[in-house]
């Protein structure tokens, strides 16, 4: 019997480790709650002349609801707002329409490594370890889709991947 040498323990180790959010773009990373409910999954924002410095995805565990979400940085302090939206009228639309559609808003702060709590980084820097979105299972639970979705999510969502 053939024992492994040092290079073919690391090769076995490095194609089983998880994926690391230092290796990936945030505009490419995929996080996850602790129940495996809810997946946010970021993408890129496609110009440098957006409003927006973030967009994402929010994919509903067990069911086909899929939620749009954005992100804007505000001024002084700089902040960024996060909005998470289902199924908004597009075009010339009023507050009230936006509204009516919206799910969760507040501030997205991310959540690194060694637990500092800092503004979500923008698009081309490297990914957040964890991020958090205050009140999104208690604002998913008093919202249009709750019915259709039927467990609320932790507020913390932790890196599960990147997209290519």
């Amino acid at each position: 019997m053939r024992l492994a040498g040092p290079a073919s323990i690391l090769s076995a180790f490095l194609a089983v480790s998880p994926a690391r959010a230092a290796d990936c773009l945030q505009e490419q990373a995929i996080y996850g709650d602790a129940d495996n409910a809810y997946e946010l999954h970021f993408e890129p924002v496609g110009s440098a002349s957006a409003a927006t410095s973030n967009h994402f995805k929010v994919k509903v565990g067990k069911t086909d609801l899929v939620l749009d979400g954005i992100v804007m940085q505000s001024d002084e302090p700089v902040r960024a707002n996060g909005m998470i939206m289902h199924k908004c009228p597009e075009g010339d639309v009023t507050g009230d329409d936006i509204a009516a559609c919206t799910i969760w808003q507040g501030v997205i702060y991310s959540v690194s490594a060694d637990g500092k709590v800092l503004s979500l980084p923008g698009e081309g820097l490297e990914a957040a370890a964890q991020v958090l979105l205050p009140d999104f299972g208690p604002a998913i639970r008093n919202s249009s889709i709750w019915g259709k979705a039927t467990v609320a999510p932790w507020d913390v969502l932790t890196f599960k991947g990147c997209s290519q």
